[in-house]
């Protein structure tokens, strides 16, 4: 039998991890997750600025008065870690309610129907997730800019926690969406690992002037590395060592970013 020339065979198609990144598929699943925090703006934008805002009067005015912290004024020691707590909040608040309201309203299939793979999803949900919170950040900055002076210490430090701690969020909102069946799971978890770590991370305060055993206990946290390194940014000074807070971040974003990436491979809670 003559043999079917080169040209003419019908090969079989390429695997999916052989045709690379869907582009399309990846920026419409992006652009899906900012329009939903970009059309409710006055709940996910001007709210979190007038959480800030309040916070800054009860804790500066009321509580800081004029002493200072590590030889800034108060309120410009204060500043940064409310900005973070910002970015904190809101980038878990974006992944982890699109995916539960997902789940309620029986939508967890489109995320397995469309050529999407694990890699796309994660990136899709962190990413928007991500850029919920810088932007967050970035208006809440802008809004307490004039009662508090900022400096700009190391702009590379502002950028590399800010965004570190953007897509750790993320990654948490996604692992907290996909696990959780209902809205008490998320409130669980919002109020009994993400709110205690934030407000034990010295965010209002010098870690140092803690009590034991909760002074060796917040050196474990991590939000106590972002916050720090993120406000060294800004006043260049740090209760931390900046090499183990850079690091931790690294390490956090790619293992978190990695259990993402498996969650969504094996459809963890979502073929079900």
């Amino acid at each position: 039998m003559r043999d079917m020339p080169i040209e003419e065979a019908v090969l079989p198609p390429l695997p999916r991890a052989y045709h690379g990144i869907n582009w399309e598929g990846l920026k419409t699943l992006y652009i899906r997750e900012i329009q939903r925090f970009w059309k409710v703006g006055m709940q996910t934008l001007a709210a979190p600025v007038v959480t800030a805002l309040l916070y800054m009067l009860v804790f500066v005015v009321a509580v800081g008065g004029g002493r200072d912290v590590h030889g800034v004024h108060y309120g410009t020691f204060v500043a940064p870690g409310l900005i973070m707590m910002q970015i904190l909040s809101n980038a878990f608040a974006n992944s982890s309610s699109s995916l539960l309201q997902a789940k309620f309203n029986g939508l967890m299939g489109d995320f397995v129907t469309p050529p999407l793979s694990a890699l796309e999803q994660m990136i899709g949900f962190g990413a928007g997730a991500a850029t919920r919170g810088i932007v967050v950040g970035l208006v809440s900055l802008v809004a307490i800019l004039p009662f508090a002076a900022l400096p700009v210490a190391h702009v590379w430090a502002i950028l590399y926690f800010g965004v570190g701690a953007a897509l750790i969020m993320g990654f948490i909102g996604i692992m907290a969406g996909l696990w959780a069946e209902k809205f008490d799971h998320m409130a669980a978890v919002t109020n009994f690992v993400i709110m205690p770590m934030t407000f034990l991370s010295g965010t209002f305060y010098l870690v140092e002037r803690l009590p034991e055993p909760f002074r060796t206990a917040s050196h474990y946290n991590p939000f106590f590395y972002l916050i720090d390194g993120f406000r060294y940014g800004f006043i260049g000074q740090a209760e931390s060592n900046l090499a183990i807070g850079a690091i931790m971040t690294g390490v956090l974003v790619l293992g978190l970013g990695w259990t993402c990436l498996w969650m969504f491979r094996v459809g963890y809670k979502i073929k079900t």
